[in-house]
């Protein structure tokens, strides 16, 4: 197509391959509907994963991004306490790793960026939880990942997370983005129980609150993709990835390839950033599913795929 560098702009990556893998073994994708042809990677998604799959690919470099939910984190400690603790001291125990959470967080995206640091191919991308760090401690942990530690954003994911995208607890976190002048990427899709804090019609409040903040709606709002171009319209701000719903095309809750192209034309293909969700989904299939999209232009596609994840980044 062009010489602008391929970008995938959203990457996943788990601090070993069986973790990784595990995760994939029991999450579930549900919001699309039926497709009895999707293909997942055989990768479990460490950074050694990661720049193998980069290295084999036409992608030259990936946005790599943390995710940390409190109530995970928890499980995951509670899991490792001792079977034999009575009562009382499994208690304490708990109380104990409650109190961690944000010395937990801080951890978590210092040893995500520290993975990273020698291997240019991986962008880091922190993660931020209003329910770890308060008001004061998570813009300036924010503002010592990006200057010290080399983060190009932060990653939320408001269903995993448990908070509204309007949640005033991450304003000083969305207004630290914007002085810093980095982007939010945020899941966006259905939730299957409870509220629906990450389809697209629930980022209209920070969008509106902060219009010179981008944030990067993932999935292109996943199942409920037929929000998105009411929201790119009433939003400039409003910027959109392609992961996963591309590797959904024509499953039963989800746009066929020329639905697809034709959204992405309406919100304008300046504002998609080309995605994977690796390790789900593979590289090179998704940048052939792009190159292959009916409708745009092969400079548009070129955009897409990296030209415009270059200017959002500012990389």
């Amino acid at each position: 197509m062009t010489a602008t560098p391929i970008i995938d702009a959203h990457l996943h990556l788990y601090p070993s391959r069986e973790q990784g893998l595990r995760n994939k073994a029991t999450y579930q994708v549900w919001e699309y509907g039926e497709k009895p042809d999707v293909r997942f990677t055989p990768y479990g998604g460490d950074v050694e994963d990661a720049l193998a799959a980069i290295r084999a690919s036409a992608v030259d470099r990936a946005v790599a991004v943390n995710l940390f939910a409190i109530d995970r984190a928890r499980a995951a400690a509670v899991a490792e306490l001792p079977a034999e603790l009575d009562e009382a001291a499994r208690c304490r125990a708990i109380a104990e790793i409650d109190a961690t959470m944000g010395e937990r967080l801080t951890r978590s995206n210092r040893q995500f960026c520290d993975s990273v640091r020698d291997h240019p191919e991986l962008i880091p991308v922190v993660a931020a939880d209003p329910w770890a760090l308060d008001e004061k401690e998570g813009p300036a942990h924010l503002r010592d990942m990006v200057t010290a530690g080399s983060a190009r954003g932060i990653k939320v994911h408001p269903v995993l997370q448990r908070f509204p995208m309007g949640d005033r607890r991450m304003y000083p976190i969305y207004a630290t983005c914007r002085d810093l002048g980095v982007p939010v990427i945020a899941h966006a899709g259905p939730s299957r129980t409870g509220p629906q804090y990450a389809e697209p019609r629930a980022f209209a409040d920070v969008l509106r609150a902060f219009p010179d903040l981008p944030i990067v709606l993932a999935h292109l709002g996943g199942g409920a993709w037929r929000q998105a171009l009411e929201i790119a319209r009433a939003f400039p701000n409003a910027h959109f990835d392609c992961s996963e719903i591309l590797a959904w095309t024509g499953a039963t809750n989800a746009p066929d390839d020329a639905q697809l192209a034709r959204l992405i034309r309406d919100i304008g293909p300046e504002r998609i950033l080309f995605g994977t969700d690796f390790p789900w989904y593979g590289l090179d299939e998704t940048v052939e599913h792009v190159s292959r999209l009916p409708l745009l232009s092969r400079d548009e596609k070129a955009a897409i795929l990296g030209a415009n994840a270059v200017r959002l980044l500012r990389l």
